[in-house]
């Protein structure tokens, strides 16, 4: 058996190498480093892909979601609710730019955030809701698209775990999440579902006139050179990192149903384990169904139940299996940013999942003796110390 990894990099590039070293080459040849052909063309490719009018290209997905809320003007003191589960960046970015964040519950099968949560904490000062896809899993984007609407509030879509999949609305229709909400942002960090190999991110919207703006802000607020007339940052996806997600953008379907037929055999080994419950697609799913295309499994994670979770990744270590717990402190337990305002009792879903959950290997490249080492060595140890 191979050695397994949480995500193989290396395995994903043997099988493309051959299409990605010469869309490297192009651009070395070109010496086109920064804003050459490889951005404009996967610009417009993942536009076309996402069904969304504007792509904005930036350096990372952590700029991705601070120059979103930049584009859209929110001003110091302006709340933005966003889920209490998720990792730090989603509320970094907001208190940069001297917002209030507003911390809310996860719903206990999804994990995404709670919209009767979302209800709840909107007040005067609320402007934005930031719903994350977690995990890959898109969020109730009809609910909370609808709040929003009755409150007069912007929505943007942090996708930086979720791209290539789908939303399935309630009239029937279907559309890529990060193209539902106002705005929305993703990260191509290299373990993403679509990653480069280096640090790069974008932006989405379908408004014109937001997309104008966010175009100025990610070049320092120029759109003619030396004319600043926003304030804006230094954000620029490279030629190089491009040319990557140029090249790997046309497998990123079969890259998610790969992780979801990996996904489907975990869940078939774990099935029924009254310890275990293993990830679904939206709630409205019996488990992983046969054309679930809302869930990219950009981790799959386990809820584990009266099991010893550290133990269990200090077991998996030792068996050399690689394994992560996302996220082991909630957002309103870190010191950057406690706030007297909260109340524990508004986290009861959160703070049990920070003690239950581990996300196991996910990547392209999962064969199933690898995955029948590693469900066989949970399910041993889970067992064995009932």
């Amino acid at each position: 058996m191979k050695k397994i990894q949480m995500v193989d990099l290396q395995g994903q590039y043997a099988k493309i190498k051959d299409i990605v070293d010469p869309s490297i080459q192009e651009v070395m040849d070109s010496a086109a480093f920064i804003n050459g052909p490889k951005v404009h063309q996967f610009q417009k490719n993942l536009e076309e892909y996402l069904g969304v009018k504007h792509v904005i290209p930036c350096a990372n997905g952590t700029d991705a979601l601070q120059i979103a809320m930049m584009g859209l003007g929110l001003k110091p003191g302006d709340e933005v609710i966003t889920a209490d589960f998720t990792f730090a960046a989603t509320v970094e970015v907001i208190a940069l730019l001297q917002l209030t964040p507003v911390l809310v519950d996860v719903d206990p099968v999804t994990f995404n955030i709670d919209v009767d949560a979302i209800e709840k904490a909107i007040t005067p000062k609320t402007k934005a809701i930031v719903p994350v896809h977690l995990f890959g899993l898109a969020a109730d984007m009809d609910a909370i698209m609808d709040l929003a609407k009755k409150h007069n509030l912007y929505v943007i879509e942090d996708n930086a775990q979720g791209i290539g999949a789908d939303y399935l609305h309630r009239d029937g229709s279907k559309t890529k999440i990060g193209a539902i909400g106002h705005v929305a942002s993703t990260s191509f960090f290299p373990s993403k579902n679509l990653g480069c190999y280096g640090d790069g991110g974008a932006i989405f919207t379908n408004d014109d006139d937001l997309a104008h703006t966010i175009r100025g802000i990610v070049n320092h607020g120029m759109y003619k050179r030396y004319h600043h007339d926003v304030v804006g940052v230094n954000s620029r996806l490279d030629s190089i990192q491009a040319a990557v997600l140029e090249a790997k953008l046309p497998h990123l379907d079969a890259y998610n149903e790969a992780r979801r037929n990996a996904a489907r055999k975990y869940s078939e080994a774990f099935k029924d384990h009254p310890k275990i419950t293993v990830p679904t697609g939206r709630t409205a799913c019996d488990g992983i169904c046969g054309t679930c295309d809302c869930h990219v499994f950009h981790q799959y994670t386990l809820n584990l139940k009266d099991v010893d979770r550290d133990a269990l990744v200090v077991h998996l270590q030792e068996q050399n299996i690689p394994c992560g717990v996302y996220y082991p402190i909630p957002l309103h337990l870190q010191k950057a940013y406690a706030d007297e305002r909260y109340n524990e009792e508004d986290f009861k879903v959160t703070n049990q999942l920070v003690q239950s959950v581990i996300s196991l290997p996910m990547h392209t490249e999962l064969d199933d003796e690898q995955i029948e080492f590693i469900t066989t060595t949970v399910l041993n140890f889970i067992d064995g110390n009932s």
